[in-house]
């Protein structure tokens, strides 16, 4: 009587050992994490986001906020995808192509400036204008933060089940909020939390630069670090600034107090014609762009000095010049 032969089982794929799946998961995690960070940063001031990424030559056409959004969604995606260990080959391809991508930015950025063909006290970085970083300091950061925790996400990935729909979900889900927080910001009064300006914060601490090219307002504008000053950052080409510098002429003819100071990034040349225009009876300073720019997100703003200490700040000129400006 002859037996057959019983066909033999399948045999499964070995599944990654236990070590693996850990430090996949961890790396993962920690790079999901600094991808939500960045993108929480950025979503405080879109803006100014969309602003960069049309200077950088990345916003394939689109406008300034809509490629800010579009930027906030995918990193936002990704990184929550990340954090929920959905470590497929996909999304890990998506992640890496996202880090090349940053990579490249800040990469390049760092190459002009060191050449000087780019602004080396100039911002630069995936974290927004809140964090103060040199060229070649967001490349070197961006490295650390960004490369050890993607391949290591690479080790030990997960299986295909786990609820992996829900956890999509998830992800897709914390993008939508973002982008629709985003949306929303700047109607919303954040500018002390969006800004490096707000109530604490001393003259001599808003810099901008480094080493021997380090440059703070109190050295700008000295006055600015004794007694009390109301400061109005302002755009001397706006449509608005004439009616602005009015009120300002109003409120120190008048004998307001305390007197006003208005800090500006005024192009060569631009403030003798400003002094024929305006005959500003307020104090006028040329402050650069670098320094400026991370202390508003929109002309103008203002903010009350007291001994060189930020005590108020307003989304607009201070309150005291909402008189009638001369006429």
């Amino acid at each position: 009587m002859s037996v057959e032969a019983l066909p033999a089982a399948p045999v499964s794929a070995p599944g990654p050992s236990r070590a693996a799946a850990i430090v996949g998961r961890t790396g993962g995690l920690f790079l999901g994490l600094v991808l939500l960070v960045a993108a929480a940063l950025k979503a405080l001031d879109p803006a100014t986001f969309g602003e960069e990424i049309v200077a950088q030559g990345v916003a394939f056409g689109l406008p300034p906020m809509a490629a800010a959004l579009a930027a906030l969604a995918v990193e936002t995606a990704i990184g929550a995808a990340l954090v929920l260990d959905l470590r497929s080959r996909a999304l890990l391809g998506c992640a890496t192509a996202l880090v090349a991508f940053f990579l490249y930015l800040t990469g390049k950025m760092a190459w002009l400036a060191a050449r000087g063909l780019a602004d080396a006290s100039a911002a630069c970085g995936c974290f927004g204008a809140l964090v103060e970083r040199t060229p070649g300091q967001a490349l070197v950061q961006d490295l650390i933060l960004l490369v050890p925790g993607l391949a290591l996400a690479w080790l030990g990935r997960p299986g295909a089940g786990g609820r992996r729909g829900r956890r999509w979900a998830s992800a897709v889900g914390l993008a939508l909020v973002v982008v629709g927080f985003a949306a929303a910001a700047p109607r919303l009064p954040l500018d002390d939390l969006a800004t490096r300006l707000g109530p604490g914060v001393t003259v001599d601490g808003l810099c901008a630069g480094q080493g021997a090219d380090r440059v703070c307002l109190d050295t700008l504008v000295p006055s600015l670090a004794r007694g009390e000053h109301l400061v109005v950052i302002a755009d001397a080409a706006a449509p608005g600034f004439a009616e602005l510098a009015a009120r300002l002429n109003a409120h120190v003819r008048a004998g307001g107090d305390p007197p006003a100071t208005v800090l500006a990034d005024l192009a060569p040349g631009e403030r003798q014609a400003l002094y024929w225009q305006i005959a500003p009876a307020f104090d006028l300073h040329e402050v650069p762009r670098a320094l400026l720019r991370p202390l508003y997100r929109e002309l103008p703003r203002g903010f009350h000095l007291v001994d060189g200490v930020v005590t108020e700040t307003w989304s607009g000129p201070p309150p005291a010049l909402a008189g009638e400006p001369e006429r």
